[in-house]
């Protein structure tokens, strides 16, 4: 391994946790494996700890039936649980929504261990080939792209190393010919 690849190596290993942050609050949009957590103020019975998003990007619920929560935010999911326990079922809901666990990025070609990792707040697209083993020595980083976004939306995209990574993105790394 060379030793500018070692040197980002090393220095991505000792950067504090936080220094990155994704903004994630209200803008991040739940999908396909996202695990949510539930919690209905005095309804013990209505709330739940770990509820994770089908293929389809929903999920069962109490009262409600099937609830399409992909491409929606926690709040507009809270508002939407709020007002259909509201329907017949409780007089004044107060329904909170978290993420628990964000779905996988995945990362492939000239890293060590290819495959998918869990994402965590603060990603980096240098952070995301320390979790994969660094790089082999056949990698370029001139040849990085990253495809995000779901379903139709999905675009390609030519990072820098601090390029913040999402959940869900698919990170390739190509071989540099010389």
């Amino acid at each position: 391994m060379s030793r500018v690849l070692l040197a980002i190596l090393l220095t991505l290993l000792f950067i504090p946790p936080g220094i990155a942050q994704v903004e994630q609050g209200s803008s991040y949009r739940l999908a396909s494996g996202d695990i949510i957590r539930i919690s209905v103020f005095g309804e013990p019975d209505l709330s739940f700890e770990e509820i994770r998003l089908n293929d389809a990007g929903t999920f069962s619920y109490p009262f409600v039936g099937e609830v399409h929560a992909g491409g929606r935010t926690a709040g507009q999911i809270e508002q939407q649980l709020s007002e259909r326990l509201r329907d017949g079922y409780l007089v004044n809901p107060r329904v909170t929504v978290s993420v628990v666990a964000y779905r996988e990025f995945y990362i492939s070609g000239e890293v060590q261990k290819p495959g998918g990792y869990p994402y965590q707040p603060g990603l980096t697209l240098n952070r995301a080939i320390a979790l994969a083993g660094g790089l082999t020595e056949r990698a370029s980083l001139k040849r990085v792209t990253i495809v995000r976004g779901d379903g139709d939306r999905r675009e390609r995209e030519r990072p820098a190393l601090d390029t913040p990574i999402l959940p869900g993105d698919t990170i390739t790394i190509a071989q540099g010919f010389f």
